[in-house]
């Protein structure tokens, strides 16, 4: 009753939607997320700090590894 509600997959049409991992280059940090290939617009999905977080990713919303773009 006042639990959490689990996070359930939110609705994702793959569509016109590229995956790309933004790094920074001083930092080296990483950010996945997708690019619409229409307007070109970035949407951050979820920060990367180790391999299980880029899978999570990749499972989440349907891609492969080989799909992705690496941005610097």
């Amino acid at each position: 009753m006042f639990g959490r509600k689990k996070n359930a997959a939110p609705a994702f049409d793959r569509t016109g939607k590229e995956p790309v991992i933004r790094t920074g280059i001083c930092t080296g940090e990483k950010v996945a997320g997708y690019r619409d290939a229409a307007t070109g617009r970035f949407v951050e999905v979820v920060l990367i700090r180790n391999d299980g977080d880029l899978r999570q990713f990749l499972d989440k919303y349907g891609f492969r590894e080989e799909e992705v773009k690496y941005e610097y």
